[in-house]
């Protein structure tokens, strides 16, 4: 194999990722099982991550299910041990998870939202959006570290963030916006934290794509079709497009990279206008 390609392979580690029934958690874990990885597919809906396993069997992967409500460290405690008894090792690790909670103070149609103003929010959905967005991605970094450290073997580990960690998109729920900014700075943290047991903690922003999350009306036409119209490369991204960018950060091709945040959002981030 090409000693730059060499780089990219992953055959004989083993991956756990949240958030992996559908959307981009899936398309991480499609990426990990096709470079050769065994991989726990961790999610919230036990059907979604058992059918997307089986399938996985199916292909020739090495696949597991785990259902997992991330908010609940116990449950995130007891997905890695589950993962360490099956495949005998942790080298790779994605904190994925996420749902759409509450919207913005601005409507996709026009004028304010009316419940969803700073003073009139439901603060259930902040703490809801805190809950899995910040805290289950810390969850899942503390125990895949501890884990990692235990073996000690270089790991890998990845968040997924937001563009909306740096950007102000009014139609988006400020508790989102809030959580993501939190999980890019503990990303931060986390990575020179476990430089020393060479850990490294990376974070993938995605700007929109075109997935399940918020009831899934990116799906609808009409609706993406005015979301394309403010991507600087002409249209909101699908799942696929973020597996290059995964396998990256989870193989040795990113060995010297820690602490970082890469951006895949078509520019959007870049538009003066959203910050």
């Amino acid at each position: 194999m090409n000693s730059v390609l060499k780089q990219f392979d992953i055959r004989g580690r083993s991956a756990l990722v949240t958030g992996a029934g559908s959307g981009i958690g899936l398309a991480y874990a499609e990426a990990l099982a096709e470079a050769g990885a065994s991989v726990t597919l961790a999610g919230r809906t036990a059907a979604n991550v058992e059918r997307e396993a089986e399938r996985f069997r199916k292909q020739g992967w090495k696949a597991r299910a785990s259902q997992v409500d991330v908010a609940d460290e116990a449950q995130v405690r007891a997905i890695f041990d589950d993962h360490l008894r099956e495949f005998g090792r942790l080298d790779i690790a994605f904190a994925n998870a996420g749902l759409g909670v509450g919207h913005g103070y601005m409507s996709p149609a026009g004028g304010r939202a009316a419940d969803s103003q700073i003073d009139t929010f439901d603060v259930a959905d902040w703490q809801r959006n805190i809950d899995v967005h910040l805290s289950g991605a810390m969850y899942t970094v503390r125990h895949a570290a501890r884990l990692m450290k235990a073996a000690k073997a270089p790991g890998s580990i990845v968040v997924t963030s937001s563009n909306a960690s740096v950007i102000t998109v009014p139609i988006i729920a400020t508790a989102y916006m809030a959580a993501k900014a939190g999980v890019a700075h503990f990303v931060r943290n986390a990575a020179l934290e476990l430089a020393a047991y060479k850990i490294r903690v990376n974070t993938i922003a995605p700007g929109s794509f075109v997935t399940n999350i918020g009831g899934g009306h990116l799906h609808n036409p009409a609706v993406k079709a005015v979301w394309d119209k403010i991507v600087p490369l002409g249209e909101m991204a699908q799942p696929e497009q973020i597996k290059g960018l995964a396998l990256y950060l989870a193989s040795d091709a990113s060995n010297y990279m820690t602490g970082a945040e890469l951006f895949i959002d078509g520019g959007v981030s870049l538009v003066s206008g959203f910050r």
